[in-house]
Parts: structure tokens; sequence; C-alpha cells
């Protein structure tokens, strides 16, 4: 499942067992132990990566900032952001199809 973001392009989030294994590793903690609203802005930055690495493997947490502030909308990533994780644990029904 996709949920695309509109930033310097079309950018797709998906939240498979790479990109959980990625937010647990550099948040240090347990997937089932986030709580995404009490993110820092790095951390924040570290879970949107997560979701958009598959896509671009080059992608960082600084660099998603930059694209961020450069081309995207903070509370519409976020508000994508956050659909695409609930529907990595069974949320809601999002786009099946990749947007390219």
């Amino acid at each position: 499942m996709y949920v695309p973001i509109e930033l310097d392009k079309t950018r797709n989030f998906r939240y498979g067992m790479k990109a959980m294994s990625y937010i647990e590793e550099k948040l240090k903690k347990p997937i089932a132990k986030l709580d995404l609203e009490g993110l820092t802005m790095k951390d924040t930055a570290i879970v949107i990566c997560a979701g958009l690495m598959h896509e671009d493997k080059k992608l960082n947490p600084d660099k998603v900032m930059d694209l961020i502030d450069e081309k995207g909308n903070f509370l519409e990533v976020i508000e994508a952001m956050g659909k695409a994780f609930n529907e990595a644990f069974g949320g809601n029904e999002v786009n099946e199809e990749k947007n390219d």
C-alpha cells in the first residue's frame, strides 16, 4: 500500500518491515512504543525518511527536511505519513497502486 505526497516530485509513503526496522534502529526503541505525536523534528524526519526510502535509497533525514522546507507542506506530509503508518498496522485503506 502506498500513500502519495508531493515534494520535489510525487513520492509514495510505504512502511514495510525494512522501514520499521530502520525506525527502530535510528530511534532506539521498538516500533510498538513509538508515539507519533511526541516526536522531535529530527525523529519525525527519520520516520518520514523510512517511509520514502523504498523509492530512493540515497534519501536521509537531512535531505527529507530540505525537501519539506523547499517543496512541501509540513502538515500535508505529516498527515500522509500518519495515514501510511496506520495502514502498515491494518488501519484505513489507502491507494493500492504506487503513483509515479
